[in-house]
Parts: C-alpha cells; structure tokens; sequence
C-alpha cells in the first residue's frame, strides 16, 4: 500500500506522518507499505523544520534527507491512501483528484472510522464514511508552525499515535 501525506507547507506535519509510517512498516516487518508526503502550498526544497525533525527523531523517525515538494494531481492519484491534516486540504486532494473520494480522508478521520466501524481496509473506511459521523469536526491536526517546542510535541505524539493504529489495522 502506497500513502501520501497531505499538510501545508510539506516541513512539519506531513513528513513527521511519512517517516513515522516507515518506521512503524519497519518495526512491524511490514514490506508492502510506502509513504510519502506533499503539501499544498510547499515549502519546495526545503527541510523538514528544525523542531519538528527533532520530535520525529524522539519518536523514532528519521528526517535526514526530506525535502519538501508541491501537492500534484500524479501524486494523489498514484496513492492507495491519501491522508491529510486537515479537512481544508482534504478538500484540495479532491479539486486535484475527485475520483480520489474513497481513499481520501483526514488523519483522524480515518483513525476514527478504522476503529468505530473495525476497518480493515481502504475501501471497508470509505463505506463507514456515511455510516460513522464525527462527533467533533473539524477533523485537524494543528500546524505547529511558530509554536513552542511543547506543541511540536503534542502534535508529534498525536500523529504518532494515529498512525500507529492505522499502520497496524489498515490495508489496501
């Protein structure tokens, strides 16, 4: 399975969720999971934001070597998966690519209905979208730009924590 993450500025959010999902494929000897990121208005070329390398490397990713690149519309149609930080970016995913509908979701959102509806499969989220309504929206992770070294962590943590759910439960 091929997942794309989706944030901003492609420094903080995004590439924290895309190493940490290579971790965790390692970790759990999974061979058939890729991730990779964008965002929608990137940060081209640049690296990942000090902190936010930092709180990746505590959790046990590896920054060293990204490079921040621009959303397309090859990129979200070549995932299985496409996951973004927000429900705003969300809904750029889909004006890029709307016959991504069915593999697009927020992070949270597909967390949420991963264990509301025991999703099993990219498919099995997408038929518990209608079913499984959230109870707090939006669905968002919060941009930690300009923000302390503490809410780097907490927004570290908490990528951390839903992918760790999805990488164990979610398949193609």
């Amino acid at each position: 399975m091929h997942v794309l993450f989706v944030c901003t500025g492609n420094v903080c959010r995004s590439p924290t969720a895309e190493r940490l999902t290579t971790a965790f494929a390692e970790e759990l000897g999974i061979t058939d999971l890729t991730a990779e990121s964008a965002g929608t208005r990137a940060m081209v070329g640049h690296p990942m934001e000090p902190t936010a390398a930092q709180v990746l490397e505590g959790l046990g990713g590896d920054p060293s070597g990204f490079t921040a690149r621009r959303l397309t519309e090859d990129l979200t149609v070549d995932a299985d998966l496409v996951l973004t930080m927000t429900e705003r970016q969300r809904d750029k995913v889909l004006a890029l690519a709307p016959e991504q509908l069915k593999k697009t979701f927020t992070l949270k959102e597909a967390a949420r209905l991963a264990v509301a509806a025991e999703a099993k499969t990219v498919a099995e989220l997408a038929a518990a979208r209608p079913k499984h309504r959230p109870e707090v929206t939006p669905e968002d992770i919060s941009d930690p730009i300009g923000k302390d070294e503490d809410t780097f962590l907490a927004i570290g943590s908490e990528i951390a924590e839903l992918l760790g759910l999805l990488t164990r439960t979610v398949r193609p």
